[in-house]
């Protein structure tokens, strides 16, 4: 091991070491976020630290009467079911755990909408990644920001509660190293922290342009990191560690990261840190993939790194009957984007042989062309409809409702994907939900087990009225409490980058 890996390595061990013993709340090491002319972390809106709802999901299903209760650091700690409503509690008619976004490029925000026209020959993913290309030269540090605190508030608002930030802007425009390697980094999570959501910051390994280590274009430049590059970034983001955030790391895909790297970096890295990784998107990948080395990528990867549990396989899109297996007996996420997937024409993941094997998935944003979990998870289940030309696709033996078997699934891969204690509303998690409005017209009325295959299936209103992020009302009656000021910053940033197209 280098120098430079071991003092990462010790500054890791050093703050997994003082994380444990830490016990005060996430807003505490905000300060530690560069925050030049940010308005200051918001004051969320006030509330007692329990309540009651008449239905909430639980892990073991949709339960009566239930009691949430949450300390000072955004902990539950008492999950009560069949419990009498304390007087002054606030009463809420359905509650679910708040979903986690397993793949988000925040900075791609600013980008939505602006792909949507033909060229001149065939557009394809590889198209649009040259337009994406472009986009992302002129973006600064403080300008991702502010598109990282105007996404992360929408997603909020459509109940995320926790996202995993898949970052590979790390460059200045020149291609220069920032001084401090996590400058970008660490506008993302000061974006997360203004908003208030939950972050699994993932910097990313990006060294090649395609296999065979094809040397970086031009426009790649600010993507640019070695190895050591890397580990240096993860070394500095450290002291950023809290309940509300984590550190891992993303080898970008196989084409843009080599084996030896993947794995010195993983070399200093805790073996509890999630890992997450592009492979199989899109048909070119795949050939690539064969050309240079004579296996498909999921094949490839499987082949020379141990991958399990904390590994998240982001689209996974073109797999073979073995590679599905792989995926699902490795323990894995599969991390699937709809919408996203749609939008690039990258194809259709093969839910239905993966969920039979017990294979783990979890949803992203992605390029963020939509913040909804409500649109992944139903795209999710409508692309299998329209491939087997079926109906109610994603269901176990066990759970046959689609909406409710979608949420808790999604629930279940996400929380493992972002290594933190999310995903579920039981004491000891993230205090993370969202209160549903029981009085829109679509959910008035509904038994417990009828409102999730509402909530996914029927209408486009959002249905989220109130959501809690790390035991902090963050959205009140479907409104950010910072939306103002994050939205006039975002429409600034707007009105800066558009300049250069």
């Amino acid at each position: 091991m280098s120098d430079i890996s071991k003092a990462t390595a010790a500054a890791i061990a050093d703050a997994d070491a003082a994380s444990a013993a830490a016990s005060a709340p996430a807003s505490a090491a905000a300060g530690a976020v560069p925050q030049a002319g940010v308005p200051p972390a918001p004051s969320f809106f006030a509330a007692a630290r329990a309540l009651y709802a008449k239905n909430a999901l639980l892990p073991s299903g949709w339960a009566r009467d239930v009691l949430l209760q949450w300390d000072a650091n955004g902990d539950l700690t008492d999950v009560k079911a069949h419990a009498l409503h304390p007087a002054g509690v606030e009463l809420a008619e359905y509650v679910v755990p708040g979903m986690i976004n397993l793949h988000s490029h925040s900075f791609q925000r600013a980008l939505g909408g602006l792909t949507e026209k033909a060229g001149a020959g065939e557009d394809s993913f590889w198209t649009w990644r040259d337009l994406m290309y472009r986009f992302a030269r002129n973006v600064k540090p403080e300008q991702m920001e502010a598109i990282a605190a105007q996404l992360f508030s929408e997603c909020l608002r459509h109940g995320y509660t926790s996202v995993c930030e898949f970052h590979y802007v790390h460059r200045a425009p020149d291609g220069a190293m920032y001084p401090r390697a996590a400058e970008t980094a660490e506008r993302v999570v000061a974006g997360a922290r203004l908003a208030g959501i939950g972050v699994t910051m993932l910097p990313v390994l990006y060294r090649y342009a395609g296999f065979g280590e094809a040397p970086l274009k031009p426009e790649q430049q600010r993507f640019k990191t070695d190895a050591q590059d890397v580990l240096k970034i993860i070394g500095e983001l450290e002291a950023l560690r809290d309940a509300q955030t984590e550190v891992g790391v993303a080898p970008h895909s196989l084409r843009a990261a080599s084996v030896p790297q993947i794995k010195e970096v993983l070399a200093s890295l805790p073996h509890n840190r999630p890992v997450h990784i592009h492979i199989a998107e899109q048909q070119g990948e795949v050939r690539q993939s064969l050309d240079h080395s004579g296996r498909r990528p999921v094949q490839y990867l499987y082949d020379e790194l141990e991958v399990d549990g904390r590994w998240c396989l982001v689209h996974a899109t073109h797999l073979v009957d073995e590679e599905v297996r792989a995926i699902a007996q490795s323990g894995a996420v599969a991390g699937l984007c709809p919408t996203t997937e749609a939008n690039l024409g990258d194809g259709l993941f093969p839910l239905e042989p993966f969920l039979a094997q017990g294979g783990r998935f979890g949803i992203g944003s992605d390029s963020h062309i939509s913040q909804s979990a409500v649109e992944e998870l139903r795209w999710l289940e409508y692309g299998q409809r329209l491939l087997q030309q079926r109906r109610n696709i994603a269901v176990s033996a066990t759970q046959r409702n689609v909406g409710d078997f979608l949420w808790q699934a999604a629930l279940q891969g996400g929380a493992q994907a972002a290594g933190r204690a999310v995903g579920a509303l039981e004491a000891g998690k993230r205090a993370d939900l969202a209160v549903l409005d029981d009085g829109h017209p679509n959910l008035y009325g509904l038994a417990a087990d009828e409102v999730l295959g509402t909530l996914v299936f029927s209408g486009n209103d959002n249905l989220v009225k109130h959501v809690l992020a790390g035991g902090q009302w963050v959205v009140r009656e479907q409104k950010h409490a910072a939306q103002q000021a994050i939205a006039a910053r975002f429409k600034q940033t707007l009105a800066e980058l558009r300049e250069f197209r």
